[in-house]
């Protein structure tokens, strides 16, 4: 017998609000499909609320993560139309590529870094196996849920007037009703109540709670019928189903009760014997502990694989960020201004063409930088001439903060240049590149203003070697080879997964930037990436493929010294980070070996860097970017 409460509410009264969701999660198999999700994911959110679409790369066992490498920037490829289906800017869009060897655990460590409040499993209506219900990654993920989820099968949401809402008392009721209350809201629909009253009491459900459940319904805003049935209800949603456009209902849980109860079979009974909308939840396997079950425990990732994922995950091509319309976009979007810092010292040769080119291409053609600053060296050649003669501001890095004295060295133009330059990223290349392509710029900055999460990003490519009068097309870089990747591998191992520690094409926020110490000469590089990594973070970083870079190869004697300086470097840091003294009784002077005619001598040079503070202490630097902000602040208003 069916008892229909209906029109059970006050339009004055008012129900408990509903917890807040801020952030969801949608794993997509098939992106082009993903549209109603996303509305779906839309219509559940607030304002301000954020909406992640993930697709995972599956990495067989007994493959290195970092193979994931390869299909990450197909995968992103396929992610980035979704951009366009959410014009309204009411919810951000954010997507992403994760790699792991399936995708369940993919999705789920996702929802967990995340932080995610919803899970939403899109779900193609049936199961090509007989063994599962939804699918093989749907049935693993709800059986641990790592945050609260819904399995849903839909087309698409817009005409959904009428929703049906089975309840019975599971765990799961008062999160179903949440579902049913925020589309019935977004979509102006209203819910139908299906209370089934089971035979019998099962052990740890606690009636009381449900029916103190139950009498709050009768006052919920967007409830309009209440409806009892006793016993088996899966006839009766199918008969009200036939009057509804979408139905909520709860997953199967049964830790102790008959394997044929309330929802497990129901639920398939509904999905077969209907093809309406339908939207199954889920709660977190945390919640679930009342009743006896615990949730998996995570187990610590091998510190191997986490650089193998964050190399798969974090290292991207030039080629991804080729729409320079849409990074203008992007930075538009996002409010940020970005300044480009050139270091230089006696670059006559190709500052010229560096400057034309991206000048051209980046700052006249497309606002995607909003400066170009050279921040020379002392250069004695025609270096600063050129650069002004071109448009371009010129500051000399001993010149600037001058009651801080000044050391020689490339790291001190670059720390000086923070003071100088205006935007809130930075990016840095060096002038003496012979193939200049306006990639060297956009393709270190293309991550910054994808992936809000990433805060400094390192360039790499290939190196020709020129010996004598002959080109090698590998063979550059031959400290990062022989010095530096072994350094971090043996003493921070969590930065081996950088393919280029020393390149001098990389991008960074300046809140980080301006947060870090910098070394004053060759150890800059190598500075930066430990410190960044020690405060931020391995997630923070990021790397990317320019292609080649064709410059000047310096000589075995100049590249010795720029080891030894990177190796006092990486001696102090280990310092810092063990407590322990280990440069203390090192020699810091080199003896550098002197050809005389037939015979050799030796020569002694003292070789190695300062370090300068955070810019943020220095107060000079605090009150000259209060004075930026203001005068911005002024011009909005």
């Amino acid at each position: 017998m069916l008892v229909d409460h209906e029109e059970c509410l006050s339009s004055e009264q008012t129900a408990r609000e509903p917890d807040v969701l801020t952030k969801v999660l949608i794993p997509l198999v098939d992106p082009i499909r993903a549209t109603p999700y996303l509305e779906l994911a839309a219509a559940l959110l607030p304002w301000e609320g954020k909406i992640l679409a993930l697709k995972v790369v599956e990495v067989p066992e007994g493959e290195s993560l970092s193979v994931g490498a390869e299909k990450a920037p197909v995968y992103r490829a396929s992610l980035e139309p979704l951009e366009s289906i959410l014009p309204s800017g009411r919810v951000e869009l954010r997507t992403i590529v994760r790699v792991s060897r399936e995708i369940p655990t993919g999705v789920a460590e996702t929802s967990r870094e995340e932080d995610c409040d919803l899970l939403i499993l899109p779900w193609k209506g049936y199961s090509s196996s007989e063994e599962r219900f939804f699918s093989g990654t749907i049935d693993r993920l709800l059986e641990r849920p790592p945050c609260n989820t819904i399995v849903v099968r839909a087309e698409d949401f817009s005409g959904c007037k009428r929703i049906l809402l089975p309840v019975r008392g599971g765990p799961y009721a008062e999160f179903a009703l949440e579902v049913a209350s925020r589309l019935a809201l977004s979509l102006d629909a209203e819910v139908t109540v299906l209370h089934c009253e089971p035979r019998f009491r099962a052990p740890g459900f606690g009636s009381r709670a449900y029916r103190s459940f139950l009498d709050r319904l009768r006052f919920h805003p967007h409830v309009r019928r209440l409806i009892t049935i006793p016993g088996d209800p899966r006839a009766a949603i199918i008969e009200e189903a036939e009057t509804h456009d979408l139905i909520i209902t709860g997953a199967g849980f049964s830790p102790s009760e008959p394997h044929d109860y309330f929802l497990g079979p129901v639920v398939e009974h509904v999905a077969l014997k209907t093809d309406k909308p339908l939207i199954v939840v889920k709660t977190t396997a945390s919640s679930l502990s009342d009743f006896g079950v615990a949730p998996d425990e995570e187990k610590p990732r091998p510190l191997s694989e986490k650089v193998d994922k964050w190399f798969a995950e974090n290292t991207f091509h030039v080629k991804e960020f080729d729409d320079l319309g849409k990074l203008v976009e992007l930075k538009e979007k996002q409010g940020v201004t970005i300044s480009l810092g050139l270091p230089a010292l006696n670059e006559a040769e190709t500052i010229g063409e560096v400057i034309r080119t991206v000048k051209t291409r980046l700052l006249d053609d497309l606002p995607l930088l909003d400066e170009i600053v050279v921040i020379d060296s002392e250069s004695t050649d025609d270096t600063v001439t050129i650069a002004q003669d071109l448009g371009v501001a010129v500051y000399v890095h001993q010149k600037v903060l001058p009651s801080h004295g000044f050391f020689r060295g490339k790291g001190e133009a670059l720390w000086k240049s923070l003071f100088v330059l205006r935007g809130d990223i930075i990016v840095w290349i060096d002038t003496d590149i012979k193939n200049i392509h306006p990639g060297f710029v956009y393709g270190v900055l293309g991550p910054l203003l994808r992936e809000k999460d990433l805060q400094y990003v390192k360039g790499f490519y290939r190196r020709p070697l020129r010996v004598g009068g002959e080109t090698f097309t590998e063979g550059g870089g031959r400290v990062s080879e022989l010095t530096a990747r072994p350094f971090f591998n043996l003493f921070f191992p969590e930065l081996s997964g950088i393919v280029q520690p020393l390149a001098g094409e990389y991008a960074g926020r300046r809140k980080i930037l301006e947060s870090v110490p910098f070394f004053t000469g060759y150890g800059v590089e190598t500075g930066l990436l430990i410190d960044i990594f020690n405060k931020f973070g391995l997630g923070a970083i990021a790397q990317v493929d320019l292609g080649e870079r064709i410059h000047r190869n310096q000589s075995l004697p100049a590249l010795s010294q720029m080891s030894f300086a990177i190796m006092q470097v990486f001696m102090q840091r280990l310092e810092e980070k063990n407590a322990i003294k280990l440069l203390e009784d090192v020699n810091r002077s080199m003896k550098l070996i002197k050809h005389r005619g037939e015979t050799y001598s030796l020569d002694v040079k003292a070789i190695g860097d300062g370090e300068r503070p955070p810019m943020n202490t220095i107060l000079e630097y605090r009150t000259n970017r209060e004075q930026i902000l203001s005068s911005s602040r002024a011009v909005i208003h």
